[in-house]
């Protein structure tokens, strides 16, 4: 399945399952029993929205991060080899892991907004997993368990500020720097995610492409490494890091600017879209 939440044209938030050009509104079905797809989750409800709501073209409504409001968003930093190169880094031994906040991300097809304080916007696509099971201590071999599906990201970075200090946060947290979507694709969906590629386009130019084998430490570590520091929770982000190709580190460097096109491609996903405003 591939699930959303989304803003119908009416104003009423809601979520379900896309199907081609259409979205399923099973939240109008559900909502009493299910406030929103984090709490679908959290029930072990999914298979509840399968052919669930009346049909609403996509082009209707307004799409929001996939979970709107999660209790974590997780984001792991030089993870792919190529990136690590292209920094002048050594291959990491644990991840490098900060976090992010939900103000900080919109939707499908929702502009970007580059801030007042900086004109180093730059770009990040990456694969987001989302916890489907919770758990605490989850072993490398049952990760893939506790895994409710895949989704794409662009993990907009204001790279002055990100290097104002060792610590990322600042960087990694502009309202609305950043982007989710376009909806969870179920891992039935993609297969071995390992084989999946991620392309990120800028103004229909291939910026960044790699597999998900280049990471530099896998999905179960990742899972396995968090979840002996924290319980991991329906509805959690891990953002999985991005390849090299950052506009950073291109020469000329290329960052984001208003009028500009962000693209993310994941293969068995589908493509999130976001134009770029000024704040």
């Amino acid at each position: 399945m591939r699930l959303v939440s989304f803003i119908s044209s009416s104003g009423q938030t809601s979520y379900g399952t896309v199907e081609g050009s259409d979205i399923l509104d099973a939240g109008a079905v559900l909502r009493d029993r299910y406030r929103d797809l984090q709490a679908v989750l959290a029930a072990d409800a999914l298979a509840e929205l399968e052919g669930v709501g009346e049909k609403t073209p996509l082009s209707d409504v307004t799409l929001l991060p996939p979970i709107p409001a999660p209790e974590k968003i997780l984001c792991v930093g030089l993870n792919y080899m190529s990136h690590i190169e292209e920094t002048g880094r050594e291959k990491p031994k644990h991840p490098s892991i900060f976090t992010r906040y939900p103000s900080s991300f919109v939707g499908h097809d929702t502009p970007l907004v580059r801030p007042k304080a900086s004109n180093d916007f730059d770009y990040e696509g990456e694969l987001a997993v989302i916890i489907g099971k919770p758990g605490r201590h989850i072993t490398a071999a049952d990760a893939f368990d506790h895994i409710a599906g895949y989704t794409c990201m662009n993990e907009g970075s204001i790279r002055d500020y990100q290097i104002h200090t060792t610590q990322f946060w600042p960087g990694k947290s502009f309202e609305e720097s950043g982007s989710i979507g376009p909806w969870i694709s179920t891992p039935d969906e993609l297969g071995d995610i390992t084989q999946q590629v991620l392309t990120t386009r800028i103004d229909g130019e291939i910026v960044q492409q790699a597999r998900f084998d280049d990471l530099a430490i896998s999905i179960p570590e990742m899972i396995a490494y968090i979840s002996t520091v924290i319980t991991l929770q329906p509805g959690d982000v891990i953002a999985t890091g991005t390849p090299g190709g950052v506009g950073k580190f291109r020469k000329p460097q290329l960052y984001l600017k208003p009028g500009m096109i962000a693209e993310v491609e994941i293969t068995g996903i589908g493509t999130l879209s976001n134009g770029v405003v000024d704040e």
